[in-house]
């Protein structure tokens, strides 16, 4: 491992005290990176090797040569940092993987691949294009997010990434495409497995989120805040080995049903497998198929397996000891890494078979101990329960808005620790990656058993893409357009001006949408309801009322999109949750417990109802005495929410026009006074470039002794 070692280095501090040496520093990591990136591909026997599909979920080693290179290109123009492409064919074929697909979503286009030698030709100019652009960057210390140095670094690690997903690739290939190398070694020991045991750990509440002062480069998951209670668990001391598989192998646990998800028997039913991945069996024998070599199973080597495969053990396992064994979460796995103090870049040798730092592969998994605990980073990775999303406060980079948020779907996994291939930023305490349950890299797992019969895991705060639902939540939350205030906060401050004499105690929100208006209402009143009919949108105030924010895309043109991310705190609304209660219901039919109120605000709502007489004709029972109704409403009268003849206004009658205000008033005023008319402007934002600006009448009603 000298000669690697010599190679490989530890990601950069962003902070130093000379701009000339850190130029400098960056320079070498740039270029041992490639040398480090290119060292792998040697390993391939023959040019042909290149063009195999060894996986069918991913490209052929080919196109991840040329990625990489590619990648520094793309959002060095994308940065306006450079002007000119070298090769946009290229540029283009080798801009976007497939490494997210589904199993079941094989691409089966043509690529016209590019050779060899004009793929290492393109990196070498693309070098010297990026050793140019550190030689005249402006640089400043601390390195910051909008530095032309980040960009670069998102770049070299993005290749380091890369290094170990091409480096799963290669261990997939016929050994017949491979070649020995010498900078690749694996770990020469083997033996038996060590016996698992439980170790107690005591609960906590800790923080997770990689702070925005670090000094190491992170991708955008990687920062935010969430703190989380942990209660108290056992933890297995050593990752699960091939010799403590092998009893659930040899049980027939890939043939039985009832251990799997319902997702996991898809897999199997898909992939047919009866063991893991990077097993075989030969005269009666099981091998391991390492990178370069095919060895015997090694029964104190980590197993290496998907989510599902893992999950189905600690099935299996559960019903073995009779306890609830599942894996950690990614809060529990945080708690156990808290007692490895140190941290790449600063630690003298890793305490665990990662970055290079002692294998090219895995190693036994009684090496490399800490308080009890073996293989608190590195060997492999380390899966989760975890479905990964961003922390509160996420925010994308301009350059890379799509690293981290297609994986908030519920579909990928967290996990932790990296591998023995994981370098750079993957090496550190905050690296934080997820796949697609049924994907397979360097990764395995360790078990966890608690008193608990549930997974303390929190839904996934995923981005709302319904383009309705998202406009408006942009409309609700977002920024001010041209000078208009914000709707519904001009709504309730402007009626509660108007009205100082109301009671401040209940309030109905009705067709509240996605909920502004009894965040609103809640800074004044002591219990607000908020109930809208549609479920796409009341779950949006719901989610901001329990995990204290919400996400959503909105359009920018065509189907680029914009990430955008609202919180209570954020809002001015921190504290006032308790408050605010939200239900689903019909403003035509609500349920009688709805009563009681000193105000009832109806944002925009009397023409979307499919009867407004009827409703207009009972609200006044919801209301306590001297209560108020206020509504608002651009009255756009549309045949596909309310029946036409139930129109209150915007018609012809005897002949004669009437309006919405004198349908209201024909309707309410024998129970109500009108003391307020006035109009309240709105825009919503359909695209960067396109917006509705309306003006909604709002009229104020007060119940009559």
């Amino acid at each position: 491992m000298e000669q690697l070692a010599r190679i490989v280095t530890r990601t950069p501090l962003l902070t130093g005290t000379s701009v000339d040496a850190k130029r400098e520093e960056l320079r070498r990591y740039f270029h041992q990176t490639c040398d480090l990136y290119e060292a792998l591909f040697d390993c391939l026997a023959d040019d042909e090797a290149f063009y195999i599909r060894a996986e069918p979920l991913r490209h052929p080693l080919i196109f991840y040569f040329g990625h990489t290179a590619v990648f520094f290109i793309n959002k060095l123009m994308l940065g306006r940092y450079v002007t000119e492409r070298l090769d946009e064919r290229l540029e283009s074929m080798f801009a976007i993987g497939v490494d997210e697909m589904s199993w079941d979503d094989l691409d089966s286009a043509h690529y016209d691949w590019p050779t060899v030698a004009e793929t290492r030709s393109y990196r070498q100019q693309v070098r010297q294009r990026v050793d140019e652009v550190i030689s005249r960057m402006p640089l400043s210390l601390p390195i910051t997010q909008d530095s032309p140095a980040w960009v670069v670094l998102m770049g070299i690690e993005h290749e380091r990434i890369h290094l170990e997903t091409s480096s799963v690739i290669l261990r997939m290939l016929p050994l017949a495409c491979l070649r020995q190398h010498p900078l690749w070694s694996p770990c020469p020991d083997a033996g038996p497995a060590p016996q698992n045991t439980l170790l107690a750990v005591a609960g906590d509440t800790l923080t997770l989120g990689k702070p925005a002062a670090a000094n190491t480069y992170g991708w955008d998951n990687e920062y935010g805040r969430k703190t989380v209670e942990i209660q108290p668990f056992r933890v297995a001391r050593y990752l699960v080995s091939n010799g403590e598989f092998l009893p659930f192998v040899e049980a027939g646990g890939y043939r039985r049903p009832e251990l799997w998800s319902e997702e996991g028997a898809r897999w199997l039913a898909y992939s047919k497998a009866t063991m893991p991945r990077f097993w075989c069996r030969s005269k009666g024998e099981y091998y391991q198929r390492n990178l370069l070599q095919q060895v015997p199973l090694p029964h104190d080597w980590p197993v290496e397996v998907n989510y599902l495969e893992a999950k189905a053990f600690c099935n299996w396992k559960a019903q073995q000891t009779g306890t609830f064994v599942r894996l950690p979460t990614e809060a529990e796995w945080t708690l156990l890494r808290q007692r490895l103090d140190q941290d790449q870049p600063d630690w003298p040798r890793a305490l665990g078979n990662v970055n290079l730092e002692h294998y090219a592969s895995p190693c036994p998994v009684n090496r490399f101990e800490v308080a009890g605990i073996y293989d608190l980073l590195g060997n492999v990775w380390q899966w989760t329960e975890t479905p990964i999303d961003g922390f509160p406060g996420f925010k994308v980079h301009p350059l890379y808005d799509d690293f981290s948020t297609p994986t908030f779907d519920g579909r990928h996994n967290v996990f932790k620790g990296g591998s023995w291939i994981s370098t750079g930023n993957e090496a550190t305490r905050y690296s934080r990656y997820a796949f697609r349950r049924h994907f397979f890299q360097h990764a395995g797992f360790r078990y966890v058993e608690s008193d608990a019969g549930e997974v303390p895991v929190e839904p996934v705060n995923s981005y709302e893409t319904d383009e309705l639902v998202a406009q408006y939540l942009e409309f609700h939350y977002g920024a001010q357009y041209f000078g208009v205030a914000n709707f519904p906060v001009a709504c309730i401050r402007t009626l509660l001006e108007l009205l100082p004499d109301v009671n401040r105690i209940r309030a109905l929100d009705l067709g509240c949408s996605v909920g502004r208006a009894s965040f609103e209402l809640a800074c004044t009143f002591e219990q607000v309801d908020g109930i809208d009919f549609s479920a796409r949108f009341i779950q949006h105030g719901f989610q901001l009322k329990e995990s204290g924010q919400t996400r959503y895309t909105i359009p920018i043109e065509g189907e680029l999109v914009e990430f955008r991310e609202t919180s209570l705190a954020d809002l001015g609304y921190d504290g006032l949750e308790h408050r605010v209660n939200f239900v689903q219901g019909d403003a035509c039919n609500l349920k009688p417990g709805f009563t009681g109120y000193d105000l009832i605000f109806c944002g925009n709502l009397i023409d979307r109802l499919y009867d407004p007489a009827l409703f207009l004709g009972q609200v006044h029972e919801r209301l306590n005495d001297d209560g108020y109704l206020v509504l608002t409403s651009p009255y756009t009268w549309l045949a596909q929410y309310t029946p036409k003849e139930k129109w209150l206004g915007g018609i012809k009658i005897n002949g004669e026009n009437v309006t919405t205000l004198d349908g209201l008033k024909h309707t309410l005023g024998r129970r109500f006074e009108l003391v307020g008319v006035l109009d309240i402007p709105f825009v919503i934002r359909e695209t960067r470039r396109k917006f509705q600006h309306t003006i909604a009448e709002m009229t104020i009603w007060k119940l009559k002794r």
